[in-house]
């Protein structure tokens, strides 16, 4: 279960655990828990406050896995006046402010050692930015999660994450389609994968959805996915990606609709923060 403190819905999903666990149906250690530092909390000082608050809305003592949101640091926001504070200030202006990874992550590791988390990742990190953390992380980087799709390959990245030991996990795996409620131009002039011929050939000789499709073409090559989904009748589906194998030709050809198009990029929503550039 993977709730960013961006989506502004986690002490109802706090709410949600304590009920399933209070009435049986699962215990704490069969769940995996995993949240992310937004923004406005890159500051030393600013991350172990938001976390317990993070923790508090759970009703959790621990998260099994806490992201680094994007590699930027933006001006902190008081959650009390304003939660979750998206990426603008209260005077609506995008502010970046100077403070490198390495404050936040020694943060986070400080936060680790008290038990307050399992596990470290990152989120929307370039080969580059994790390169560097690799160099001054005492407790390295167990996850690395980005955007992945068959119009967003991104080989090399997921190559030297799979050298340095780190896990992958892909979000937006059905590539424009999670960006067209969104409004999102570039996602409305693509075409949708799920109508894709490549993708339609392989649903036909595997018996499979085009969703289905597109998930194995990450869990087949050892990268996790956390697809999302309105539909109850899907989430089954969701999860069974997992009973068929593509061919190496089938991977290949999914691969091969590379188009380098990433769709949540900062700059292409607010007009600033070049940090896929």
């Amino acid at each position: 279960m993977i709730l960013p403190s961006d989506y502004g819905n986690e002490k109802e999903c706090g709410q949600g655990v304590a009920r399933a666990i209070a009435d049986g149906l699962v215990t704490r250690s069969d769940l995996f828990i995993s949240s992310k530092l937004w923004n406005t909390f890159h500051e030393y000082d600013r991350v172990e406050p938001i976390v317990r608050k993070q923790l508090d809305w759970w009703g959790l003592e621990y998260f099994d896995l806490f992201h680094i949101h994007f590699p930027v640091a933006i001006k902190y926001v008081d959650p009390a006046v304003s939660y979750p504070s998206g990426w603008q200030d209260l005077d609506g202006n995008v502010k970046p402010i100077r403070v490198p990874i390495q404050k936040t992550w020694e943060a986070l590791e400080n936060l680790y050692d008290q038990g307050l988390f399992r596990s470290i990742g990152v989120s929307n990190f370039q080969g580059g930015l994790l390169l560097d953390v690799l160099r001054y992380a005492r407790i390295p980087p167990a996850v690395l999660q980005v955007e992945l799709h068959p119009y967003l390959v991104q080989q090399s990245l997921v190559e030297l994450a799979k050298e340095n030991g780190i896990a992958l996990t892909a979000y937006s795996s059905f590539g424009p389609q999670s960006f067209l409620e969104l409004a999102f131009k570039n996602a409305e002039d693509t075409p949708t994968l799920f109508g894709h011929p490549v993708i339609k050939k392989i649903v036909d000789a595997h018996g499979k959805t085009p969703a289905q499709v597109l998930l194995r073409w990450s869990t087949q090559r050892g990268i996790a996915v956390v697809p999302k989904t309105n539909s109850k009748h899907r989430l089954p589906e969701n999860l069974d990606v997992c009973s068929f194998d593509m061919t190496e030709d089938e991977l290949q050809s999914i691969s091969s609709l590379d188009r380098n198009l990433r769709f949540n990029n900062p700059r292409d929503y607010l007009g600033t923060l070049q940090i896929f550039a």
